[in-house]
């Protein structure tokens, strides 16, 4: 055990946290996301939601302040008329821990061609639908 360091943050996590390094993105998936076929390196934390993982992330990680957005969703297919709310939560905790940053959509095929660049895939339980993002990790300055 660690002080200060949320426990939902595995060990092979954090070690994954650590290996990443300025630019590098990571990805954290739903349920339905593909992520044993499309990561590099796979991280399973299926009894949790992305809200959660999304939070504790960024507890030990900055994102990038140095690109235009560092954090992508995948957009809802067009013709789907699911409206993700999750997003709202996802805004929620960014402000909270990084303040306001710029989120840009992503067509769906291009969001799995960008996560197979991913350093890590984290896989969660969740079950909102789009409900994947991609984050790209800035630079620790402390």
């Amino acid at each position: 055990m660690l002080k200060k360091i949320p426990s939902i943050l595995s060990p092979e996590l954090l070690k994954v946290l650590m290996e990443m390094g300025h630019g590098d993105e990571i990805v954290i998936a739903d349920g339905n996301f593909p992520s044993a076929s499309l990561g590099k390196r796979l991280i399973r934390l299926d009894g949790h939601g992305v809200p959660e993982v999304l939070n504790a992330l960024l507890e030990v990680m900055p994102l990038d302040t140095y690109v235009d957005s560092p954090v992508a969703l995948m957009e809802v297919v067009k013709g789907d008329t699911y409206v993700p709310d999750i997003w709202d939560v996802y805004k929620e905790v960014i402000q909270e821990k990084e303040g306001d940053k710029s989120i840009v959509n992503i067509e769906r095929f291009a969001f799995y061609d960008r996560a197979k660049e991913a350093y890590a895939v984290i896989a969660t339980g969740e079950t909102a639908l789009y409900a994947n993002i991609i984050l790209k990790k800035g630079v620790v300055d402390q």
